[in-house]
């Protein structure tokens, strides 16, 4: 299972939100690029970038930042946070980002990711941002009366690579995943999904990966790295790997349940 740290950008620094809330953003970091590098250093195979501006303010604002680091880093980018059109999506792309993270526009305009997904295969992913089952939209300031599941299902038929499922509630908290919902969304797909929100120790981690012969394939982890909470080398070395599965995957599925 792979293990993607995240960095979160507003106002050209890394933050971290308290269940999304822009209210409560704590700075992690000025120097983005050289944050990025350092998760490098310690065995991240994956970077994933959040333009917080961007998807406040519906289109990207942190692009420069961005780019360098795409441009800088060993590893694949993945990038999300205010991506309404084409044209964004290409920007992007262009500038050395691997995946482009779409999500309002999946439940606004689902042609347009659909159409997408069709001219850049394997290069889209949707995020899905959930409040009680209900997506999120435009920088999780606004709840859909669309359903997580449901949306998940649409993208997948509309050639998305894979969905990142965020509890928002959970996000930013150090309360551990939704594991409930999780194994849900994975288990109504046939597409990879990456958990999103609330991890916070290495024990987090190993029960998501009891998790991945489900279809949970990756894990985002945020404030707990930068608040030392997880080691993201060893999380690497015990997750990453997948050696130590054997042992937690005759964990019962009734404590997910």
């Amino acid at each position: 299972m792979e293990v993607i740290p995240a960095i979160d950008l507003l106002g050209g620094k890394c933050v971290r939100l308290y269940q999304g809330d822009y209210d409560q953003a704590q700075v992690f970091g000025e120097d983005p690029v050289s944050m990025a590098q350092h998760w490098v250093d310690q065995g991240a195979t994956r970077l994933h970038l959040v333009d917080l501006d961007g998807a406040k303010d519906g289109k990207p604002v942190n692009h420069d930042v961005i780019g360098a680091i795409a441009q800088t880093l060993s590893i694949p980018v993945q990038v999300g946070g205010g991506l309404r059109d084409r044209a964004q999506v290409v920007h992007l792309l262009e500038r050395g980002v691997e995946r482009v993270i779409l999500g309002t526009i999946a439940v606004e305009q689902p042609q347009l990711v659909e159409s997408l997904c069709r001219e850049f295969p394997q290069k889209i992913v949707v995020g899905i941002d959930a409040r009680d089952g209900r997506v999120a939209t435009r920088g999780w300031l606004e709840i859909s009366e669309v359903s997580a599941i449901e949306l998940g299902q649409t993208m997948e038929s509309h050639g998305a690579a894979a969905i990142i499922y965020t509890d928002i509630q959970r996000d930013g908290t150090l309360q551990g995943p939704n594991m409930p919902a999780l194994r849900e969304m994975a288990e109504a797909l046939t597409i990879p999904v990456i958990a999103s929100g609330g991890v916070s120790s290495l024990t987090d981690l190993l029960s998501l990966l009891a998790l991945e012969p489900v279809g949970i394939q990756g894990v985002i982890v945020g404030r707990a790295i930068y608040t030392g909470a997880v080691n993201l080398k060893e999380a690497v070395a015990a997750v990453g790997n997948g050696r130590l599965q054997d042992v937690f995957t005759d964990i019962s599925s009734s404590q997910f349940a």
